[in-house]
């Protein structure tokens, strides 16, 4: 091919629009740098370092050796539509029925659905979205050629947000608000009363469907989770969107469920179209997952709120480090305003540099996660889905480099 024919091959605008997960840009990073010699404690991909409980391996074994192969139907195999049903029902006060369960290669393919599914490109529909966020929301907005509406979270508000910043956004336009509880990258829990005052926005604007990002909602450790879901007029118009990869250690198993009745015929064909249908394999596993004991899951939960306990009291005693205790999932996401002064860094993300390069210690900068929230300072996250052991031996790297390091 010739270098003039060549420069006439071009891309797509969705395939120059679409972003990334930051997260996994650093882990590659690491992993050089790793290669290379280097020591480094990484705090920067959110997913548990258990193994995946042993009665759900045993599951997966059985299905490989029984035969369970090939493909299944795209919504996912009728056991696992159940139980998905069954246990989203049960933490949230719903009766699911296992017909409005669609399982998917992990629950991150549902966001693209659904932005894919309730808006139309290039025609100025708006998707309204947290920010800081986890960065797929506003990717697949873009890519999907919708528009994003950033909605800010409020540290003074526990990374809530204000329902009257919520209602100002709302328009003709607005197809889909996203909701992420417990939230990544913040670790904050919206409670019933803010779901409460949300629903009471969303009554006055009937078009508007809810993606509710729940992923983490067996992992909260302060209060109790709710879901927007449960409460009066939101469940039709609700896409519940949860997953084994969180609660039973099972990320690279790739298993996700959402549960909505008018859409689950749509997600239906999205698979099909797609990926056919998740891992056979997989999906038996998650059947044992949901259905078997649950003390192996119990026991992760229990461990993770003893790190968060740990690591937000030594990131505390950090020079310049401001952090709150997060309500669930298992970030952590300190102020580091002062931080960054104290060493000159000019931001989060120097600040975040430096620490790898200078410290040997791993984060991700609030840059990864959208535009910074306007009065509300620096920021870096911490996932201490790590040891306790690693969580100790990073945050003393951090106040070495801080009591040490010069602009």
């Amino acid at each position: 091919m010739t270098s003039q024919n060549r420069s006439l091959l071009q891309l797509s605008r969705r395939a120059d629009a679409l972003g990334t997960e930051n997260a996994f840009v650093v882990l590659g990073e690491v992993n050089r740098l790793l290669r290379e010699g280097n020591d480094i404690v990484s705090f920067c991909i959110g997913q548990p370092d258990f193994s995946t409980p042993l009665h759900v391996q045993d599951a997966a074994v059985e299905a490989v050796r029984g035969g369970k192969h090939g493909y299944t139907p795209s919504a996912g195999i009728d056991e696992l539509r159940a139980a998905a049903a069954q246990s989203m029902g049960a933490l949230r006060g719903l009766d699911i029925t296992p017909d409005e369960v669609v399982v998917g290669a992990g629950a991150k393919p549902f966001i693209g659905y659904a932005v894919a599914s309730l808006t139309d490109y290039g025609v100025g529909d708006e998707v309204i979205f947290p920010v800081p966020g986890f960065p797929i929301y506003e990717s697949q907005i873009v890519a999907n050629g919708a528009v994003p509406v950033s909605l800010p979270l409020s540290e003074s508000r526990n990374f809530a947000f204000d329902p009257a910043q919520l209602a100002a956004r709302i328009g003709p336009k607005t197809r889909l608000l996203i909701l992420n509880t417990p939230h990544n990258p913040t670790g904050g829990l919206l409670s019933r009363s803010d779901l409460e005052a949300v629903a009471e926005v969303l009554r006055a604007h009937p078009h508007v469907w809810i993606y509710a990002d729940e992923i983490y909602s067996k992992l909260v450790y302060d209060g109790e989770f709710s879901s927007i879901a449960s409460l009066p007029d939101m469940r039709e118009r609700t896409i519940i969107s949860d997953g084994a990869s969180k609660t039973y250690a099972m990320t690279g198993w790739r298993i996700g469920f959402v549960a909505n009745k008018m859409l689950a015929p749509v997600f239906t064909r999205w698979i099909t179209n797609t990926e056919s249908c998740a891992s056979q394999i997989s999906q038996w596993a998650a059947v044992a997952a949901l259905n078997g004991p649950q003390d192996d899951a119990d026991r992760m939960k229990r461990r993770f709120h003893q790190r968060r306990d740990l690591i937000v009291r030594l990131l505390n005693e950090l020079p310049g480090f401001q952090c709150a205790a997060p309500g669930g999932a298992f970030y952590a996401w300190p102020n580091v305003t002062k931080a960054c002064a104290i060493v000159g860094a000019r931001d989060s993300e120097q600040l975040r540099t430096r620490l790898l390069h200078e410290a040997g210690v791993a984060v991700l900068a609030d840059a990864h996660f959208g535009p910074r929230v306007e009065a509300d300072g620096q920021h870096i996250r911490f996932s201490y889905a790590a040891s306790e052991a690693a969580i100790e031996d990073g945050i003393r790297r951090i106040d070495k480099f801080m009591r040490t390091a010069r602009p």
